[in-house]
């Protein structure tokens, strides 16, 4: 028996395995960076949740959180960093693997 899909599930990224930071990274995926009023729109989280997560994955580097003022307003933006990027990218590849193992199975 090829146990090998078991290994990956349990290696999983714990920090993109989550459902709403991996909706903020996949969000961040194909733009410059995004504002903090665009993320939780589009995810349609809280400001407490959207900053919960933010902050988690700005500590693990897979983000850079950028402050600043517009119109004498405060912005917060968010983009994506090569960091993040390849562990989403290694993240699909071990969902993929694991896809194709159960298709697999008869």
């Amino acid at each position: 028996m090829n146990t090998e899909p078991l290994t990956d599930v349990q290696s999983l990224d714990r920090v993109l395995h989550e459902r709403r930071r991996l909706a903020i990274v996949s969000a961040l995926a194909p733009t410059q960076g995004l504002s903090f009023r665009e993320l939780k729109d589009a995810l349609q989280l809280t400001d407490g949740n959207l900053s919960v997560h933010l902050k988690v994955l700005e500590e693990a580097g897979y983000i850079k959180v950028n402050k600043s003022f517009v119109k004498r307003r405060p912005q917060t933006r968010a983009s994506l960093t090569d960091e993040g990027r390849q562990a989403l990218t290694e993240y699909v590849d071990q969902l993929e693997s694991i896809i194709q193992h159960v298709r697999a199975t008869p």
